[in-house]
C-alpha cells in the first residue's frame, strides 16, 4: 500500500514524497482512512511507528476547507511535554507546506506574549500542553466553543504527569459534536474510562500489543555496581561503534553530573532535564540533531519528545522506574526502519524494576558481558589492594610528644577565702561508717540536704556518703 490508495489530497501527496516517504506505516495506513471519514479513533501504538503522521496528514487535509476564527482555534491537539508540542508542530510545518493553514504553539517556558498574538489572529490547528492551554484559557485569552477537532497524544504519559484532571475539563469545554482522536502506547483503565466519557462509537485500532519488542533494536542489559557505572558506561562509548547516543537518568542531578563527566572524559555531550528554560533545551536539542554534539544525556522529560534520526545507541544509565518508560526510552533507535542498539544498566537495587520492564516487554533481555581491562572494574565496586607487607614503604617516624609542664599547686597562704568562710567555726569531719555487706546501699543519685543553719554548711550532700547534720 502507498501513501496514494489512502485518500490524500494531490498537494499533500506532494509534501509527503518531498520528505522521503511514500509507504505508509502500520498505523498511519489503518487510522488515517477513518480520520478521513471523520470518525473518533483510539489508537494504541508504541512510540515510532509513525503514530504522529497518522493525525497529522488527515488533520491537513480536513482543515483545508474552512475559516479560521480570532482566539477561537479550529483544532487542538494535547501534547504531554513541550518537546513533543515541538515535534508535532515540525511535522505541521513540513507537511503543510503546500496548504494555507495557521498554526500555533501554546507550551510553557515561553513568553505568553507571542502566543496570544497568533490565537487573536486566529490559527487552524492549536497544539499546547495542558497547564499552558489551562492557564490561558483562566485568563480569558482563548476560546475553545468553535473546536470541532481534538487529538488526545500519549494518554498514558498524560496520566503519569497527572493532567487528567485537566484534560477532563478541556473535554468539558469543547462542543459536544466533535471528532475525538486518542492515542496511547497503553490501556490502562483510567485512560479507558477517559475514552468511553469523551469519544463517540471510536474504533480501535492496534498495531501492537503494548511495549511489544521492537526486532530493530538489540537490547541488552549489564549488570555493574553503582560506583561501577561510569566506567562502564565510557568503555561502551568508546568500543561498541557509537554514532550519536541519548543517556537517560532518573533524576535530573544524575543528568548534570553525568554529562559534565562525559565531558571531562573528552566526549562531545550535551544535556536536557526540567530544570532547564524550554530556550536552553531548545538550543541542546538543535546542537545534538545538528551533530554539534553526539552525546545527549537526558532525563525521561525528553523520553517521549525526541525525534532524531540516525540515534544509534539508547543507554539506560538508570533502569527505569517504570517499564512504559524504559520502552519509550529504547524507541529514540531503531526508528523508520533503521536499527539501534539499547543498553541498561542493572545494579543490585534495580531487580524489581527490570523485572517489571521484562514482565511487560515479553521477553528477558540478554546480559552483556563487559570486555576489556578498563571494563573488568565496572560490575564491582572499587576496592583498594593492599601491597605484600614487604614492598609496603616503611611507616613514617612518628615525633615526640611535646612534655606537658607538672602543675603545681598553689600554697596554702596565697589561696583567697570569703570572709564568711573565714570566720565559720570550723567543722570535724564526720566519721564515715563502712557499710556491713548485708546491708542495702543507698542508689548513687540519692540526695540528701542539711538543714540550713546559721554559719554552716547547707548545700546537698550526696546520700551514699551517709552524712547526717551536725
Amino acid at each position: 500500500m502507498k501513501f496514494a490508495d489512502l485518500g490524500l489530497s494531490d498537494e499533500l501527496l506532494q509534501s509527503v514524497l518531498d520528505a522521503g516517504y511514500d509507504t505508509p506505516t502500520a498505523i498511519q495506513a489503518q487510522a488515517i482512512p477513518s480520520v478521513l471519514m471523520m470518525r473518533d479513533i483510539i489508537g494504541i501504538a508504541q512510540t515510532g511507528t509513525g503514530k504522529t503522521a497518522s493525525f497529522v496528514l488527515p488533520m491537513i487535509d480536513i482543515l483545508a476547507h474552512g475559516r479560521r476564527r480570532a482566539l477561537m482555534p479550529r483544532s487542538l491537539i494535547l501534547e504531554p511535554t513541550r518537546e513533543l508540542a515541538a515535534q508535532v508542530a515540525e511535522n505541521f510545518e513540513k507537511y503543510g507546506k503546500n496548504h494555507d493553514l495557521k498554526m500555533a504553539l501554546l507550551i510553557g517556558g515561553v513568553q505568553m506574549g507571542d502566543q496570544v498574538k497568533a490565537l487573536q489572529d486566529g490559527v487552524d490547528v492549536l497544539i499546547a500542553t495542558p497547564g499552558r492551554l489551562m492557564d490561558l484559557f483562566e485568563r480569558g485569552k482563548i476560546m475553545l466553543n468553535g473546536c470541532s477537532l481534538l487529538v488526545i497524544d500519549e494518554a498514558d504519559r498524560m496520566l503519569d504527569m497527572g493532567f487528567i484532571p485537566d484534560i477532563e475539563t478541556i473535554c468539558s469545554k469543547l462542543p459536544p459534536q466533535r471528532q475525538t482522536l486518542l492515542f496511547s502506547a497503553t490501556m490502562p483503565p483510567v485512560i479507558k474510562k477517559l475514552a468511553d466519557k469523551f469519544l463517540s462509537n471510536p474504533k480501535s485500532i492496534e498495531v501492537a500489543r503494548p511495549a511489544s519488542n521492537n526486532t530493530n533494536i538489540a537490547q541488552h542489559k549489564v549488570h555493574v555496581s553503582t560506583r561501577g557505572k561510569r566506567e562502564a558506561l565510557r568503555h561502551l562509548l568508546r568500543t561498541d561503534n557509537v554514532g550519536t547516543a541519548i543517556i537517560f537518568a532518573n533524576r535530573k542531578t544524575t543528568v548534570r553530573e553525568l554529562a559534565k563527566s562525559l565531558q571531562q572524559s573528552g566526549f562531545s555531550a550535551g544535556e536536557i532535564h526540567g530544570d532547564m528554560d524550554q530556550n536552553a533545551r531548545n538550543a541542546e536539542l538543535q546542537k545534538f540533531k545538528d551533530g554539534v554534539i553526539s552525546i545527549l544525556v537526558a532525563s525521561d522529560v525528553a523520553a517521549r519528545g525526541l525525534d532524531v534520526k540516525g540515534v544509534s545507541h539508547v543507554f539506560n544509565y538508570d533502569t527505569p522506574w517504570h517499564p512504559d518508560d524504559y520502552v519509550h526510552r529504547i524507541g529514540r533507535t531503531g526508528r523508520a526502519g533503521a536499527t539501534g542498539r539499547a543498553f541498561t544498566f542493572v545494579t543490585d537495587d534495580d531487580a524489581e524494576a527490570i523485572a517489571n520492564v521484562e514482565k511487560l516487554t515479553g521477553m528477558k533481555i540478554p546480559v552483556f558481558t563487559l570486555d576489556g581491562a578498563d571494563a573488568a572494574a565496572a560490575p564491582v565496586a572499587e576496592k583498594r589492594e593492599r601491597a605484600p607487607r614487604a614492598e609496603r614503604a616503611p611507616r613514617a617516624e612518628k615525633a615526640p610528644r611535646r612534655e606537658r609542664a607538672p602543675k603545681v599547686a598553689a600554697p596554702v597562704d596565697e589561696i583567697e577565702v570569703s570572709p564568711e568562710l573565714a570566720e565559720a567555726p570550723a567543722i570535724a569531719p564526720a566519721r564515715v561508717p563502712r557499710a556491713r555487706r548485708d546491708e542495702p546501699r543507698p542508689p548513687k543519685d540519692v540526695l540528701t540536704e542539711l538543714p540550713s543553719q546559721p554559719g554552716e554548711w547547707n548545700g546537698p550532700v550526696p546520700g551514699f556518703l551517709g552524712v547526717s547534720a551536725l
